[in-house]
């Protein structure tokens, strides 16, 4: 079922979404002006690419937006002490979320250890700079089964969050994966969903299947409609309904 809005604050809205600011052609003043729509909106987290973090820190500083980068994007199959060099060099430079992939290539050959070794790897780094790590499984490459063993692999390494996708593979999130997630971790883990949800209406119903954070662009999209849902007006964009005058029919 969806969640109604007349049971949500603004904040539950903002909270549950990571502004994404990671396609390769954004220039510096549109990650600048993205970081400072995620502070006007009060959104979870600003997500960018590793070489902004320093420059999305200094803006968002002093405000309740965090900071989170991308570890291992988007492919995953990088050398584990490559994502751990780039897991410090984030949290140096200010991210507090890190949003890793795992290493795709291993999961499908059946290495599960090296999997959940890898992830442990960015995790205890992460945790002891009191940072948290979501775990990206790119579930469009994934069987069922694979997407159940990252689950639990991701569990027992510690990561805080599981993750549908990169927005960078065919397929983004999917109602069934993201109920295949949620029933295969434990109420502690957050579950995320990245691409493909760009309203609020496709916001409410991930909601109501557990998810905990979203990765959006069309975040001021999602907040200004659920304002204007709010205050009993029309979404942002369509034009209110004319008042019905003498002969006229239908109006309201």
């Amino acid at each position: 079922m969806t969640r109604s809005i007349d049971d949500l604050t603004e904040r539950d809205i903002a909270k549950t979404i990571d502004h994404s600011l990671l396609r390769p052609e954004l220039d510096d003043p549109f990650i600048e002006d993205g970081c400072r729509l995620a502070a006007e909106y009060h959104v979870a987290s600003v997500c960018v690419r590793p070489a902004d973090v320093s420059r999305a820190r200094a803006i968002l500083d002093g405000t309740d937006v965090a900071v989170g980068t991308v570890i291992g994007f988007p492919h995953g199959n990088h050398r584990t002490e490559t994502k751990v060099f780039e897991a410090r060099q984030a949290l140096a430079d200010g991210a507090t979320e890190l949003d890793m992939v795992i290493q795709i290539g291993a999961l499908k050959s059946g290495r599960d250890a090296d999997v959940q070794a890898d992830i442990a790897a960015i995790v205890e780094v992460a945790h002891a700079a009191g940072a948290i790590v979501k775990v990206i499984f790119e579930n469009a490459y994934l069987t069922d089964d694979e997407k159940i063993r990252a689950c639990r692999l991701a569990e027992a390494a510690g990561a805080d969050f599981v993750k549908t996708s990169t927005g960078f593979a065919p397929g983004g999130a999917t109602h069934a994966d993201l109920r295949l997630m949620r029933a295969n971790t434990s109420p502690h883990i957050g579950v995320k969903a990245a691409g493909g949800v760009r309203t609020l209406d496709a916001l409410l119903d991930v909601m109501a299947l557990g998810v905990t954070r979203i990765g959006a662009t069309a975040t001021k999209v999602i907040i200004d409609d659920f304002r204007a849902r709010k205050a009993g007006g029309p979404p942002p964009g369509v034009a209110a309904p004319t008042v019905a005058g003498p002969g006229t029919e239908g109006g309201y």
